[in-house]
């Protein structure tokens, strides 16, 4: 198998990091993008590349995939896993903070999918792996937003997917189920500042209670980067591969209990 040419947005903590290193382990060529270049010091040590970018400035994007192609002159891996997670009630959450996680959960993946898609055409070959989550397809009270910008994430992959088919180029999603990362640290202080003192004050508490002691747990984010490296390694790949703790198990809830059935299972989430 040919290396290949790697960028890995989200790259300085969890799923994103574990992806660059593990790509790098197995002899990729891998460009990590976050907003916290020093956090990324593992990547370069490992012989990676490692660029700042903010995936809410377009221009960091241009940026970014400019440079990989000057540099390499081709790209064959784009990972969009940058993202962020906003909890609290439609009622209460501002709307300039639920524009800002659409900014970064689906925009942000979109432009940068518009940068390297003519190059990959061009090639004939590429994969664009965009880690969605199993709020993809699941909901849960109190993170409509975080829930939304993922369910659109999955549909403009699938729309993609059928565009990009005739060019060899493979669109793939990956639904991580409950993963032990920094990404949901913050969980407990927005759900007090967004719905501690209204009408879903006794949800918010409930949730942050339960936030509050951690997950007990989870699987490691390598096995999701372990699942992305064998999608940019196959020839055929999988267009949804669920994985980590619990993934499959409450997709197939989701996918066979009523609404209102599962309604009722996930409000045990916050009473």
């Amino acid at each position: 198998m040919s290396a290949k040419i790697c960028l890995v947005t989200g790259a300085s903590s969890g799923i994103g990091r574990a992806t660059a290193l593990e790509l790098l382990r197995a002899g990729h060529t891998v460009y990590g993008a976050a907003r916290r270049v020093r956090r990324m010091d593992d990547i370069r040590a490992a012989g990676g590349h490692v660029l700042a970018m903010d995936a809410r400035n377009e221009g960091d994007l241009d940026r970014v995939v400019a440079t990989v192609l000057d540099e390499q002159q081709r790209i064959d891996v784009l990972v969009n896993n940058a993202g962020t997670v906003l909890h609290g009630a439609v009622e209460d959450v501002p709307l300039d903070r639920a524009r800002d996680q659409f900014e970064v959960n689906l925009f942000a993946p979109a432009r940068l999918t518009q940068l390297v898609l003519p190059h990959m055409r061009e090639q004939r070959s590429g994969t664009i792996v965009n880690v969605s989550s199993i709020g993809g397809e699941i909901a849960l009270p109190l993170g409509a937003w975080y829930y939304a910008s993922q369910h659109a994430l999955e549909a403009l992959s699938d729309t993609l997917r059928m565009e990009a088919e005739p060019f060899d180029v493979d669109v793939v999603i990956i639904q991580p189920g409950i993963i032990k990362t920094e990404f949901e640290d913050r969980t407990t202080a927005q759900l007090r500042e967004m719905s501690g003192r209204g009408a879903y004050r006794e949800m918010a508490e409930a949730m942050a209670r339960r936030a509050e002691t951690g997950l007990s747990e989870g699987s490691d984010p390598d096995v999701v980067a372990e699942t992305i490296r064998q999608v940019v390694e196959s020839d055929h790949p999988d267009t949804r591969y669920a994985v980590g703790w619990l993934a499959d198990e409450l997709l197939r809830l989701n996918r066979s209990l009523s609404d209102r059935e599962f309604d009722e299972l996930a409000m045990r989430s916050v009473r």
